[in-house]
Protein backbone atom coordinates (compact mmCIF):
# COMPACT_ATOMS: atom_id res chain seq x y z
CA UNK A 1 0.00 0.00 0.00
CA UNK A 2 2.74 2.62 0.99
CA UNK A 3 4.47 1.31 -2.50
CA UNK A 4 1.13 2.71 -4.54
CA UNK A 5 0.90 5.85 -2.68
CA UNK A 6 4.52 6.72 -3.38
CA UNK A 7 4.10 5.88 -7.06
CA UNK A 8 1.03 7.85 -7.23
CA UNK A 9 2.28 10.86 -5.55
CA UNK A 10 5.65 10.85 -7.57
CA UNK A 11 2.66 10.66 -11.53
CA UNK A 12 1.42 13.82 -9.34
CA UNK A 13 4.67 15.92 -9.25
CA UNK A 14 6.03 14.96 -12.85
CA UNK A 15 3.06 16.14 -14.27
CA UNK A 16 2.54 19.49 -12.04
CA UNK A 17 6.53 20.34 -13.36
CA UNK A 18 5.19 19.83 -16.72
CA UNK A 19 2.16 22.17 -16.85
CA UNK A 20 5.11 24.62 -15.23
CA UNK A 21 7.21 24.75 -17.91
CA UNK A 22 4.77 25.71 -20.64
CA UNK A 23 3.30 28.21 -18.76
CA UNK A 24 6.41 29.92 -17.89
CA UNK A 25 8.04 29.51 -22.04
CA UNK A 26 8.45 32.86 -23.41
CA UNK A 27 5.77 34.13 -25.99
CA UNK A 28 6.50 33.77 -29.41
CA UNK A 29 6.27 37.50 -30.59
CA UNK A 30 5.58 38.90 -34.18
CA UNK A 31 6.66 41.28 -36.20
CA UNK A 32 3.49 43.46 -37.65
CA UNK A 33 5.37 45.13 -40.24
CA UNK A 34 6.50 41.59 -42.13
CA UNK A 35 4.38 38.90 -40.36
CA UNK A 36 5.14 35.58 -40.05
CA UNK A 37 3.57 32.80 -42.51
CA UNK A 38 2.32 29.78 -41.85
CA UNK A 39 5.77 28.32 -42.54
CA UNK A 40 7.44 30.50 -40.07
CA UNK A 41 9.13 33.04 -42.88
CA UNK A 42 8.60 36.61 -43.14
CA UNK A 43 6.89 37.60 -46.96
CA UNK A 44 9.31 38.19 -49.52
CA UNK A 45 7.57 40.87 -50.89
CA UNK A 46 7.57 42.80 -47.62
CA UNK A 47 11.01 42.29 -47.61
CA UNK A 48 12.02 43.63 -51.13
CA UNK A 49 9.98 45.95 -52.13
CA UNK A 50 10.79 48.34 -49.59
CA UNK A 51 12.94 51.56 -51.01
CA UNK A 52 16.91 51.38 -51.14
CA UNK A 53 17.48 54.64 -48.80
CA UNK A 54 21.13 54.35 -50.33
CA UNK A 55 20.12 54.23 -54.47
CA UNK A 56 21.41 57.59 -55.92
CA UNK A 57 19.51 60.60 -57.47
CA UNK A 58 19.94 61.36 -61.23
CA UNK A 59 21.95 64.47 -61.28
CA UNK A 60 20.08 67.67 -62.42
CA UNK A 61 20.48 68.80 -65.92
CA UNK A 62 22.86 71.20 -66.72
CA UNK A 63 21.77 75.51 -66.78
CA UNK A 64 21.98 77.57 -69.96
CA UNK A 65 25.03 78.47 -68.92
CA UNK A 66 26.58 75.18 -68.41
CA UNK A 67 25.12 74.08 -71.90
CA UNK A 68 26.51 77.23 -74.11
CA UNK A 69 29.75 77.07 -72.43
CA UNK A 70 30.06 73.33 -73.77
CA UNK A 71 31.94 73.02 -77.20
CA UNK A 72 29.48 73.21 -80.32
CA UNK A 73 29.45 69.79 -82.25
CA UNK A 74 29.58 70.44 -86.23
CA UNK A 75 26.06 69.80 -87.61
CA UNK A 76 25.38 69.65 -91.30
CA UNK A 77 22.24 70.05 -93.35
CA UNK A 78 21.55 68.48 -96.60
CA UNK A 79 18.50 68.70 -98.69
CA UNK A 80 18.38 67.17 -102.39
CA UNK A 81 21.53 65.01 -103.43
CA UNK A 82 21.31 64.96 -107.22
CA UNK A 83 22.99 66.05 -110.39
CA UNK A 84 22.63 69.87 -110.75
CA UNK A 85 19.76 70.66 -113.69
CA UNK A 86 20.00 73.39 -116.52
CA UNK A 87 17.01 75.11 -114.48
CA UNK A 88 18.74 74.69 -110.91
CA UNK A 89 19.07 78.47 -110.19
CA UNK A 90 22.50 79.45 -108.33
CA UNK A 91 20.63 79.72 -104.98
CA UNK A 92 19.04 76.92 -105.22
CA UNK A 93 22.65 75.07 -106.23
CA UNK A 94 23.51 75.67 -102.51
CA UNK A 95 20.99 73.19 -101.82
CA UNK A 96 21.61 70.59 -103.90
CA UNK A 97 24.92 68.86 -103.56
CA UNK A 98 25.75 66.43 -106.74
CA UNK A 99 25.64 63.17 -105.98
CA UNK A 100 29.61 62.34 -106.62
CA UNK A 101 30.05 65.86 -103.94
CA UNK A 102 28.31 64.22 -101.41
CA UNK A 103 30.32 60.99 -101.98
CA UNK A 104 33.28 62.54 -101.73
CA UNK A 105 32.61 65.11 -98.56
CA UNK A 106 31.28 61.23 -96.62
CA UNK A 107 35.02 59.79 -97.63
CA UNK A 108 36.13 62.95 -96.00
CA UNK A 109 34.65 62.95 -92.99
CA UNK A 110 35.97 59.46 -92.11
CA UNK A 111 39.14 59.66 -93.81
CA UNK A 112 39.54 63.19 -91.03
CA UNK A 113 38.30 60.41 -88.05
CA UNK A 114 34.85 61.86 -87.79
CA UNK A 115 31.98 59.77 -86.11
CA UNK A 116 28.40 60.32 -86.02
CA UNK A 117 26.43 61.07 -82.66
CA UNK A 118 22.57 60.43 -82.93
CA UNK A 119 19.99 63.09 -80.82
CA UNK A 120 20.09 61.72 -77.80
CA UNK A 121 23.77 61.98 -77.38
CA UNK A 122 23.95 65.55 -78.31
CA UNK A 123 21.26 65.65 -75.70
CA UNK A 124 22.62 63.96 -73.10
CA UNK A 125 26.42 65.72 -74.14
CA UNK A 126 24.37 69.56 -73.20
CA UNK A 127 22.80 68.53 -70.13
CA UNK A 128 25.07 66.67 -68.55
CA UNK A 129 28.31 66.04 -70.06
CA UNK A 130 28.34 62.40 -71.47
CA UNK A 131 30.81 61.62 -73.06
CA UNK A 132 31.40 61.61 -77.43
CA UNK A 133 32.97 59.86 -79.54
CA UNK A 134 36.19 61.84 -80.91
CA UNK A 135 35.73 64.14 -83.92
CA UNK A 136 31.61 64.09 -83.25
CA UNK A 137 29.50 65.43 -85.99
CA UNK A 138 25.72 65.07 -87.26
CA UNK A 139 24.59 64.62 -90.21
CA UNK A 140 20.77 66.33 -90.82
CA UNK A 141 18.50 65.98 -93.78
CA UNK A 142 15.41 67.90 -94.32
CA UNK A 143 12.18 68.01 -96.30
CA UNK A 144 12.01 64.01 -97.35
CA UNK A 145 13.51 64.19 -100.86
CA UNK A 146 13.76 60.25 -102.13
CA UNK A 147 17.63 60.97 -103.15
CA UNK A 148 17.80 60.89 -99.02
CA UNK A 149 17.38 57.06 -98.85
CA UNK A 150 18.53 56.46 -102.82
CA UNK A 151 21.90 58.24 -102.95
CA UNK A 152 22.76 59.46 -98.93
CA UNK A 153 21.60 56.08 -97.03
CA UNK A 154 23.79 53.34 -98.73
CA UNK A 155 27.02 56.04 -98.95
CA UNK A 156 26.55 56.50 -95.57
CA UNK A 157 26.61 52.64 -94.69
CA UNK A 158 29.83 52.29 -96.32
CA UNK A 159 31.37 54.41 -93.66
CA UNK A 160 28.77 53.12 -90.69
CA UNK A 161 27.57 56.70 -90.32
CA UNK A 162 24.01 57.16 -89.28
CA UNK A 163 21.65 60.51 -89.40
CA UNK A 164 18.63 62.30 -88.62
CA UNK A 165 15.61 62.37 -91.24
CA UNK A 166 13.62 65.70 -90.37
CA UNK A 167 10.19 64.52 -92.37
CA UNK A 168 7.57 67.01 -93.64
CA UNK A 169 4.68 64.52 -93.85
CA UNK A 170 2.71 66.25 -96.32
CA UNK A 171 5.13 64.98 -99.04
CA UNK A 172 5.25 61.37 -97.39
CA UNK A 173 4.24 58.91 -100.76
CA UNK A 174 4.79 61.87 -103.20
CA UNK A 175 6.70 61.39 -106.52
CA UNK A 176 10.38 62.43 -105.83
CA UNK A 177 9.44 61.90 -101.84
CA UNK A 178 10.12 59.32 -99.71
CA UNK A 179 7.38 56.70 -98.69
CA UNK A 180 6.24 55.66 -95.39
CA UNK A 181 7.94 52.78 -95.60
CA UNK A 182 11.06 54.03 -96.56
CA UNK A 183 10.97 56.21 -93.08
CA UNK A 184 10.32 52.74 -91.58
CA UNK A 185 13.31 51.25 -93.02
CA UNK A 186 15.40 54.16 -91.76
CA UNK A 187 14.40 54.36 -88.40
CA UNK A 188 14.83 50.25 -88.07
CA UNK A 189 18.32 50.78 -89.83
CA UNK A 190 18.99 53.47 -86.71
CA UNK A 191 18.75 56.85 -87.96
CA UNK A 192 16.29 59.40 -86.16
CA UNK A 193 13.34 60.45 -87.39
CA UNK A 194 12.61 64.14 -86.58
CA UNK A 195 9.70 66.61 -87.16
CA UNK A 196 9.93 69.31 -89.56
CA UNK A 197 6.40 70.44 -89.80
CA UNK A 198 3.35 68.98 -92.10
CA UNK A 199 4.21 71.10 -95.44
CA UNK A 200 7.07 73.04 -94.70
CA UNK A 201 5.27 76.13 -92.81
CA UNK A 202 7.42 79.38 -91.04
CA UNK A 203 6.79 78.66 -87.07
CA UNK A 204 7.02 82.34 -86.77
CA UNK A 205 4.07 82.52 -88.21
CA UNK A 206 2.00 79.87 -86.68
CA UNK A 207 -0.88 80.61 -83.92
CA UNK A 208 -3.84 78.52 -82.50
CA UNK A 209 -4.94 75.28 -84.32
CA UNK A 210 -1.85 75.69 -86.44
CA UNK A 211 -0.01 73.86 -84.21
CA UNK A 212 -2.24 71.03 -84.13
CA UNK A 213 -1.88 70.76 -88.16
CA UNK A 214 1.81 71.67 -88.18
CA UNK A 215 3.23 69.40 -85.03
CA UNK A 216 0.82 67.85 -83.54
CA UNK A 217 -0.87 65.28 -85.81
CA UNK A 218 2.62 64.96 -87.98
CA UNK A 219 4.17 63.69 -84.83
CA UNK A 220 1.26 61.01 -84.00
CA UNK A 221 1.51 60.00 -87.65
CA UNK A 222 5.69 59.58 -87.69
CA UNK A 223 5.52 57.99 -84.12
CA UNK A 224 2.37 55.70 -86.06
CA UNK A 225 5.03 55.15 -88.82
CA UNK A 226 8.22 54.22 -86.88
CA UNK A 227 6.79 52.76 -83.56
CA UNK A 228 9.12 55.49 -82.16
CA UNK A 229 9.16 58.43 -80.18
CA UNK A 230 9.31 61.69 -81.85
CA UNK A 231 11.01 63.98 -79.69
CA UNK A 232 13.31 66.42 -81.93
CA UNK A 233 12.38 69.04 -84.56
CA UNK A 234 14.30 71.16 -87.25
CA UNK A 235 12.71 74.57 -88.18
CA UNK A 236 11.51 74.77 -91.48
CA UNK A 237 13.88 77.63 -93.26
CA UNK A 238 16.03 77.64 -90.09
CA UNK A 239 13.48 80.06 -88.66
CA UNK A 240 12.49 80.44 -85.14
CA UNK A 241 11.47 82.70 -82.61
CA UNK A 242 10.74 83.41 -78.91
CA UNK A 243 7.25 81.93 -78.69
CA UNK A 244 7.57 78.86 -80.71
CA UNK A 245 9.43 77.51 -78.37
CA UNK A 246 6.58 76.80 -75.50
CA UNK A 247 4.68 75.27 -77.64
CA UNK A 248 7.22 72.89 -78.97
CA UNK A 249 8.11 71.82 -75.32
CA UNK A 250 4.36 71.63 -74.65
CA UNK A 251 4.44 68.74 -77.63
CA UNK A 252 7.34 67.07 -76.51
CA UNK A 253 9.81 68.15 -78.19
CA UNK A 254 13.17 68.15 -76.43
CA UNK A 255 15.44 70.08 -78.62
CA UNK A 256 15.11 71.76 -82.05
CA UNK A 257 17.71 72.65 -84.79
CA UNK A 258 17.80 75.84 -86.34
CA UNK A 259 20.26 76.85 -89.18
CA UNK A 260 23.44 79.10 -88.77
CA UNK A 261 21.94 82.07 -86.99
CA UNK A 262 23.32 82.61 -83.17
CA UNK A 263 21.90 80.59 -80.46
CA UNK A 264 19.25 81.53 -77.70
CA UNK A 265 21.21 81.74 -74.71
CA UNK A 266 17.69 81.23 -72.67
CA UNK A 267 16.77 78.34 -74.99
CA UNK A 268 20.09 77.06 -76.26
CA UNK A 269 18.48 73.26 -76.62
CA UNK A 270 15.71 74.42 -78.94
CA UNK A 271 18.04 76.66 -81.21
CA UNK A 272 20.52 74.30 -81.83
CA UNK A 273 23.54 75.72 -84.75
CA UNK A 274 23.11 73.48 -88.30
CA UNK A 275 24.86 74.94 -91.26
CA UNK A 276 23.81 73.70 -94.93
CA UNK A 277 26.43 71.64 -96.40
CA UNK A 278 26.71 73.80 -100.10
CA UNK A 279 26.37 71.91 -103.30
CA UNK A 280 29.36 74.53 -104.10
CA UNK A 281 31.51 72.93 -101.70
CA UNK A 282 34.25 70.69 -102.67
CA UNK A 283 35.57 68.32 -99.80
CA UNK A 284 38.23 70.67 -98.84
CA UNK A 285 36.03 73.50 -98.04
CA UNK A 286 33.42 71.42 -96.16
CA UNK A 287 36.12 71.09 -93.64
CA UNK A 288 37.13 74.34 -93.83
CA UNK A 289 33.94 75.37 -92.95
CA UNK A 290 33.50 72.46 -90.13
CA UNK A 291 36.39 74.56 -88.35
CA UNK A 292 35.31 77.73 -88.32
CA UNK A 293 31.79 77.18 -88.09
CA UNK A 294 31.67 75.34 -84.75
Amino acid sequence: MGVQVLKVLFIVLFLFQCKSKKETKEPITVNQEHPVTAQGEATIANLTNSPDSGSAEEPDPADTNTITSREQVPILCYHQIRDWRPRDSKRAKDYIVPVASFKAQMKMLADSGYHTILPDQLYAYLTSGAKLPEKPIMLTFDDTDLDQYTVAKPEMEKYGFKGVFFVMTVSLGRPRYMSKAQIKELSEAGHVIGSHTWDHQNVKKLKGNDWITQIDKPTKQLESITGKEVKYFAYPFGLWNEAAIPELKKRGMVAAFQLSFKRSPEEPLYTIRRIIASGYWSPRTLYTNIIRSF
